[in-house]
């Protein structure tokens, strides 16, 4: 039996999530230019341990990037194109009928789906039905599927990622509320500066080509994540994030009155809580050993356009969701009191990123140490 591992100060920790950060985004960078945002937001959901809805129009990386960031993860990765004519079965998995040779005997074996593995890509998930994009829910939320009354669990890490094309409606289903509620950002993506579309254009028209190296493994996604929710937030921090989340209501006395004017309806309470885990994975990936506000501020956007909607009046005037939430930044002041908040013993110093029981730390650069499968497999 190897000796346990020693605790780990809070400036060491911090360092090393900064350390696979760079070793992450570097191995991504050699297949994708540009995108800075984008593959941020997706790390800061894979250590919140969430998922994320990512929309642009066709060209810009989003399946590509998805399945380049499994590439330098040493986890089991699986992508399902959702069309119209997948069942939940091609998710989740089946029963089929064994017969043994010498008896006769039939049984029922279950055989699983590619929901089972540690990074799931929905790609186009708006182009299936209902039914069959419900076969994620579970996934999501309780991380386990039920089949013919069975329950099997999820091994973690697990993470959906999925894309959308937001042109194209026809043929298509939009999500349910239900749905989006679940994943924990929506990541929109824009078109590529003048001088990435050129790098874009010479690295894809040319031979040569850089292999990804995976960095990571799902041990230390876990540990990054267990890091994470330690990290201190101030009293005031998470008032700051429910007044955001209660500001968008428009049924709810504290809303201004363009929220009143422009929303049918507001965000409930996963908005609060993703804007504290999200700005919690922000400030750690650089470097800070406590939430501040900009975090919380830099994760609106991310974790709010895809719980807003609006109502006619947005729609008659030209208001995107963005736009209200960007007066909502403006509108909403900053609490200014507070004491810290969190496991016991914590502060909003330096010294309590600890205060909970040490994880185990495991080394977070460098090639996979043995070509064994993720954890629990």
């Amino acid at each position: 039996m190897s000796a346990p591992t020693p605790p780990m100060s809070p400036e060491e920790a911090v360092r090393r999530v900064a350390q696979a950060r760079e070793a992450l985004v570097g191995e991504v960078h050699k297949v994708i230019i540009g995108q800075d945002e984008m593959i941020e937001q997706m790390l800061i959901c894979m250590f919140a341990r969430g998922h994320c809805l990512t929309i642009g129009v066709p060209g810009l990386a989003k399946t590509l990037t998805v399945s380049t960031i499994a590439q330098a993860l040493h986890m089991k990765f699986m992508r399902i194109q959702f069309t119209p004519d997948l069942m939940p079965s091609d998710i989740t998995g089946t029963e089929i009928i064994d017969q043994d040779p010498a008896s006769g005997k039939r049984t029922f074996r279950f055989v699983r789906g590619p929901i089972f593995s540690n990074i799931v890509l929905a790609d186009e998930i708006n182009r299936t039905p209902p039914k069959t994009q419900a076969a994620l829910l579970q996934a999501m939320q309780e991380y386990e599927v039920t089949v013919a009354g069975n329950t099997y669990r999820l091994d973690p890490p697990f993470f959906v990622m999925a894309t959308q094309n937001p042109i194209e409606q026809e043929g298509t289903y939009p999500l349910p509320e239900a749905q989006l509620d679940r994943f924990m950002l929506s990541i929109n993506i824009g078109y590529p500066t003048r001088n990435e579309e050129r790098e874009i254009v010479m690295a894809t028209t040319q031979m040569g080509r850089q292999d990804v190296r995976p960095v990571l493994q799902g041990q230390d996604i876990l540990w990054i994540q267990q890091l994470v929710r330690q990290v201190p937030t101030s009293q005031h921090m998470v008032d700051y994030a429910v007044d955001l989340a209660r500001a968008t209501r428009p049924k709810e006395p504290p809303s201004p009155d363009f929220v009143k004017n422009w929303l049918a309806w507001g965000a409930g309470p996963r908005a609060a809580q993703y804007l504290i885990l999200g700005a919690k994975a922000r400030a750690i990936i650089h470097g800070r050993f406590a939430v501040g506000a900009d975090d919380v501020r830099a994760m609106m956007y991310p974790v709010l356009r895809h719980r807003l909607f609006t109502n006619f009046n947005a729609d008659a005037e030209g208001i995107e969701v963005d736009q209200v939430i960007e007066k909502i930044l403006q509108t909403v002041a900053e609490p200014t009191y507070g004491e810290a908040v969190g496991g016991k013993g914590q502060r909003t110093d330096r010294q309590p990123a600890h205060s909970a029981p040490p994880v185990a730390a495991p080394p977070l650069a460098g090639p996979p140490r043995s070509p064994t499968p993720p954890p629990g497999r």
